[in-house]
């Protein structure tokens, strides 16, 4: 579909209720704005922008003099102004004003075209009614830690520093990219034969037939061991954790154990999301902007921390690993939609720079936005010579945006201290921040040293060159 051009509505309500299901159930939740009061507040700020986004903000009884502008995750477009209720209640107590946007409401729930130009909007809002704060901070999770990023390389003046949780980092298109070698992956080994559209949805319908069509197929083949052998192969491309929810982490070398718990995310529906928000980005971006033409699937393999497991669980399955890679490269002829390339690279991407000190928090087994991404941004950030403004740290824990309401408490006063101070110093080590977390007395923290591997996408980047569509 052209860019410009909108899907029909009631495909895009279906798409919003059935994301924001699976949204909670991957704790991505986000507070309406009814359960965000509370006796610590002086009042609800709200107002409306020019382009339809609307946005709240909380002054409390004893401001401190900083601001929080928050940007939320990938999900229905209501204005946040906090990650959870439980940080929001704690952020207010200790004397921090908070507001957030809704981003545009009337297009695509992946907003990254108007989510940077709204939350600046915010700030100029809110600021004209309680006056201007001697510091504001940027704060974003999920898809909205992609604005945040975005928000730290353009903010400069306006904002003083900018905390990230769980973000989208890499951007769109890498995202896309990943994504789109695992689906492939599962139709080409799954369901060979079979048509199985994979990219330029007409319809959230449309992905939803996908979804259900790879999820199935994934179902079905965990029954014999050729068929987890080539799920493991997907999930390596999906860059997918081997640690799931409820469960115990398994050894290093426990194969069939790591390949149980990386079904175990495809079984709770993830394909669902990825697929809606495929047919999102497509919505926002005017076209596909993945393509798959080119990519050696067996050098992709090769750059993958789960190569060892996937060539242990073939060789147990009796399978040719090599002739599927070959049948994967030689049948790989997705294109992508060059404008829509433009677009994602404009509106959708981040690392290019740093204006203000950031320091990203992810969990060690993300299941939605891979810890990988993390890897790639910070490559990106020093190619552009601003690694020292950048900081990262991890929490060990499974599932996307899962932290404690103390462990994001003390990453927001290491970036105070590193915004105060202007040196990083040692606040935003693990043990710093485990100390940190500990001593609130909230609910508990698991920072720890990590280095997440590199993000298995097998392209250059976002702004690599698109062959003409087919």
């Amino acid at each position: 579909m052209p860019a410009g051009t909108r899907r029909p509505r009631t495909s895009r309500t279906r798409l919003r209720v059935a994301l924001a299901a699976l949204a909670c159930a991957a704790l991505v939740t986000l507070p309406p704005p009814a359960a965000q009061a509370d006796a610590t507040a002086t009042g609800r700020l709200t107002g409306t922008l020019p382009d339809g986004a609307t946005w709240i903000a909380d002054v409390p009884d004893h401001w401190n003099g900083t601001l929080l502008l928050f940007s939320h995750g990938f999900g229905p477009t209501v204005a946040a102004n906090a990650p959870t209720g439980a940080v929001r209640t704690e952020l207010l107590a200790q004397g921090y004003a908070m507001a957030g946007s809704s981003y545009d409401p009337h297009g695509s729930m992946w907003a990254l075209d108007s989510a940077e130009r709204d939350q600046f909007a915010t700030l100029d809002a809110v600021t004209a009614k309680i006056g201007a704060p001697r510091r504001t901070l940027a704060v974003g999770q999920s898809m909205g830690g992609l604005v945040n990023a975005q928000l730290a390389r353009d903010g400069g003046g306006r904002i003083d520093g900018a905390l990230g949780q769980c973000g989208l980092v890499a951007g769109g298109t890498d995202l896309d990219n990943y994504q789109l070698d695992a689906e492939y992956t599962i139709a080409r080994l799954l369901l060979p034969g079979q048509d199985v559209p994979l990219v330029r949805f007409g319809t959230a319908a449309d992905a939803s037939a996908t979804a259900a069509r790879l999820t199935k197929a994934v179902t079905d083949a965990q029954s014999t061991p050729r068929g987890r052998a080539r799920i493991a192969l997907a999930a390596a491309f999906l860059n997918l954790p081997a640690w799931a929810p409820g469960a115990d982490r398994p050894a290093p070398d426990d194969w069939a154990g790591r390949q149980e718990q990386q079904y175990a995310w495809f079984a709770q529906g993830i394909l669902a999301f990825v697929e809606g928000g495929r047919y999102a980005v497509e919505q926002s971006v005017g076209g596909n902007n993945s393509w798959n033409r080119g990519v050696d699937y067996a050098r992709l393999l090769d750059g993958s921390v789960y190569a060892p497991q996937v060539r242990a669980l073939y060789r147990a399955a009796g399978l040719d690993l090599r002739a599927d890679l070959r049948t994967l490269t030689k049948d790989a002829v997705i294109t992508a939609d060059p404008a829509a390339v433009r677009t994602a690279r404009r509106t959708s991407t981040a690392g290019q720079g740093l204006d203000v000190p950031l320091l990203d928090v992810h969990t060690t087994a993300d299941n939605l936005v891979p810890v990988e991404q993390e890897n790639r941004f910070a490559a990106r950030v020093r190619a552009a010579g601003d690694g020292a403004l950048l900081r990262q740290a991890y929490v060990e824990r499974q599932g996307h945006c899962a932290f404690t309401t103390a462990e994001t408490v003390a990453a927001l006063h290491a970036l105070e201290h590193r915004v105060r101070t202007g040196r990083w110093d040692d606040a935003a080590t693990p043990a710093a921040l485990q100390r940190s977390a500990t001593a609130l007395g909230l609910d508990g923290a698991a920072y720890v040293p990590y280095r997440p591997a590199p993000l298995t996408v097998g392209r250059d980047g976002p702004t690599s060159p698109a062959r003409s569509a087919s």
